[in-house]
């Protein structure tokens, strides 16, 4: 069985839209909650996509490296931003320190996201039969896999990515300090990284190991898992 372009924009629409914008407006519910009103009053802190979405980063970009792919005949690595929330974090009530919170709130809005997805995986595998079983077991896989692959990308400890601001939060001032000093050549390492090669190597790991965990937490099989999403991604 293989998908065509317009069933795979089927399954994937609603999990790429929800990924991008739960991750977007965790981080401004977290930061309103630390003190910092900045996210709330640009209209930010919102369900609504269209606030999110970046033409270049959320559309361009990924449909690039997926036409490349294809062409290709590779798995990349789908790379990808939104627009960021505004966060000033000066105006948090301790600023280091809550910095963390905020930063992890978009990952962490991933990793439930990943195992709500799983949760759908596991209700379509229990109506063998139904019309609905395939397409909703496909979308499950499809928003496993797109919220495992921004978890794992954001967690990488490289500003102004979400695991380089939990860094600079952790790690003692000096090194905090010129860890910081690298966030405005961030996207170029991560495209320079995504272009070599290298952005699999340190992701995919990671990735199935999300994978894997959400498989085992809702007794599905990861293999089972894997061939779905696998099904999604051809």
């Amino acid at each position: 069985m293989e998908l065509n372009l317009i069933q795979k924009i089927s399954v994937f629409a609603l999990p790429v839209i929800f990924a991008i914008t739960l991750h977007e407006a965790a981080h401004g519910y977290a930061a309103l909650r630390f003190g910092d009103r900045t996210a709330e009053r640009a209209g930010r802190i919102t369900l609504n996509p269209l606030k999110h979405i970046d033409p270049v980063g959320t559309i361009l970009v990924p449909a690039a490296i997926l036409l490349l792919s294809k062409l290709s005949g590779g798995a990349g690595i789908l790379f990808g931003w939104a627009k960021p929330v505004p966060v000033n974090f000066m105006n948090l009530r301790h600023p280091k320190q809550d910095m963390l919170w905020v930063a992890a709130a978009g990952p962490g809005a991933n990793l439930l996201m990943a195992m709500f997805w799983a949760g759908m995986v596991k209700l379509a595998l229990a109506m063998p039969g139904s019309a609905l079983a395939m397409p909703l077991a496909l979308m499950g896989a499809a928003g496993v896999f797109i919220n495992a692959i921004l978890m794992a990308l954001n967690l990488i400890p490289l500003p102004p990515l979400d695991g380089g601001r939990i860094a600079v939060s952790l790690l003692p001032p000096r090194l905090a300090y010129g860890l910081a000093g690298i966030e405005p050549y961030g996207l170029f390492i991560l495209l320079g990284l995504l272009f070599l090669g290298l952005l699999g190597m340190l992701l995919w790991p990671l990735i199935g190991a999300l994978i894997a965990l959400a498989a085992l937490l809702f007794g599905i099989r990861t293999v089972e898992l894997m061939a779905l999403i696998q099904l999604v991604l051809n």
